[in-house]
């Protein structure tokens, strides 16, 4: 799907030095929407003011499976890792600000971004440090959702991915700030469930609707990019 960027003007930094931002996208297809707002994310954040590195994990072949090169002593906080583990702990610690950008499956991140959370934000280097290394950095979460707005399960989407993300991933690696936002009516066919659990599917939007519809979907995302950009403003 091509779509383009908001062009509202994005909080400008006050400071003078270049800070910077890795984008981290969670997708099989690049031509999805997920890639989309990965790659509008990324430009609301060079109107920042932001140096952007954009991993595409699936694009760099990145191996979700943990293994011993990747963990070779737990008990050794110092440890080296397996070099394609320490190449991506570099680009982490490098970024002021990490944003990443999901599809929502089962209420859950894709295992691929689970296996680089496992692999890359290890023992040792994301945690188990009475300093940890991550300490002061900004992440924000961006999950897109096919459960409509109105669709009762949001909610409680949200507080799943709130605990997972924020209290139990960045809160524990010394995070300052975590923000989980949600993008809802992310499919073009509305989907929902009746009370007995059967899924509904509407009819898909088309023409002006579905222009309207993704105008409205790329200016609530950038909307959260912008948002967590101001309050970094504020804080500075």
């Amino acid at each position: 799907m091509s779509q383009s960027p908001a062009t509202a003007t994005a909080p400008q930094p006050t400071e003078s030095d270049t800070r910077r931002a890795l984008v981290v996208l969670s997708h099989h297809r690049r031509d999805s929407l997920t890639a989309h707002i990965a790659d509008l994310s990324a430009a609301r954040l060079v109107a920042g003011g932001y140096e952007v590195d954009l991993l595409d994990l699936h694009a760099e072949g990145f191996d979700p499976r943990m293994t011993v090169a990747d963990q070779p002593d737990w008990g050794h906080r110092d440890k080296e890792y397996s070099a394609e583990t320490e190449a991506h702990m570099r680009r982490l610690l490098a970024a002021d600000v990490v944003v990443v950008v999901f599809p929502v499956y089962w209420q859950s991140p894709p295992a691929i971004l689970k296996g680089w959370i496992d692999r890359v934000w290890n023992y040792g280097f994301a945690y188990g440090r009475s300093k940890p290394r991550l300490a002061g950095k900004r992440v924000l979460w961006v999950g897109l959702a096919g459960a409509t707005a109105d669709d009762a399960i949001v909610p409680g989407m949200q507080a799943v991915l709130e605990g997972l993300l924020s209290e139990g991933l960045a809160y524990y690696s010394g995070f300052a700030d975590s923000r989980v936002r949600l993008l809802p009516d992310a499919e073009e066919q509305p989907q929902s469930l009746d009370a007995e659990g059967n899924l509904l599917i509407g009819e898909a939007i088309s023409g002006d609707a579905r222009t309207a519809h993704y105008a409205a979907f790329d200016a609530m995302a950038a909307g959260f990019v912008d948002e967590f950009l101001a309050a970094q403003l504020v804080d500075a």
